[in-house]
């Protein structure tokens, strides 16, 4: 079977859980080494060890992404490890709800500090590396509500709105120094951060009227699209915010 990653060094952020766990393995299964990195040890060792029984190469490391010495740190281990770093998924993200006028300034400084101080941070010391080695490509994990508006949360939708713009900025800014920059987009996905989400009744239901498709996606849909994107068949994409959504953002039916 083909390995398209073979001798390539990924790393995926938030890769315990959910879109992340999936990604990880997939890299994997492409031939990659993997770190992955996330601040719930037992899930993100369970994770390696899933990778290392298929007979894959992985590595955790305990990282909160929302601080800088411990993001600097992470890719100094990758290097430390494998040598280099070829493809990054930065991932980790937290969500909440309510309305704008109820959220304290604690909710919104979290938010944002994960989701998009994190992804800042995670681009700034993966970019470092890879100008170093001449290339690379990164994928910022944003978000349908990173595309609309998203009534439910409106300090969620800000932070994924700045991923994309970050993400398509620093993608014009690294073009011509061969790291290629882009974003997915996720919908409803079934992953365990969606199923807190939707605990409440009726909630499920309610979203699930709004997906053209009908039905929720899996994790490994939005796997094989960041690994695509950070793959050579996609030498040419970069600045794009990719929907992974159902169409969920095409527009009403």
């Amino acid at each position: 079977m083909t390995k398209p990653f073979a001798g390539k060094v990924a790393l995926v952020t938030g890769g315990n859980s959910g879109i992340g766990r999936a990604t990880a393995v997939a890299f994997a299964a492409a031939g990659a080494a993997v770190v992955i990195a996330a601040r719930r040890v037992e899930e993100g060792e369970a994770t390696v060890a899933e990778i290392r029984a298929a007979g894959g190469q992985a590595l955790f490391v305990r990282t909160d992404v929302a601080v800088g010495a411990e993001v600097e740190a992470l890719v100094a281990r990758t290097v430390a490890e494998y040598g280099r770093l070829d493809c990054a998924f930065n991932n980790a993200g937290i969500s909440g709800g309510g309305l704008l006028h109820e959220v304290t300034e604690a909710d919104w400084d979290r938010m944002i500090a994960v989701n998009l101080k994190g992804v800042w941070l995670c681009l700034k010391y993966e970019i470092i590396q890879m100008l170093k080695q001449g290339g690379g490509a990164i994928v910022n994990d944003s978000s349908v509500a990173g595309l609309i508006g998203y009534g439910r949360s409106t300090h969620y939708a800000a932070s994924k709105h700045g991923v994309i713009g970050l993400t398509k900025s620093a993608a014009l800014q690294y073009a011509k120094r061969g790291i290629r920059i882009n974003a997915v987009c996720p919908g409803m996905i079934k992953t365990p951060m969606i199923d807190r989400a939707i605990a409440n009744p009726g909630v499920e239901a309610w979203f699930l009227t709004r997906l053209p498709l009908g039905r929720a996606g899996q994790p490994e849909e939005v796997a094989r699209a960041v690994t695509w994107l950070c793959s050579d068949e996609a030498s040419f994409v970069s600045g794009v915010a990719f929907p992974v959504d159902g169409a969920t953002a095409a527009g009403l039916e």
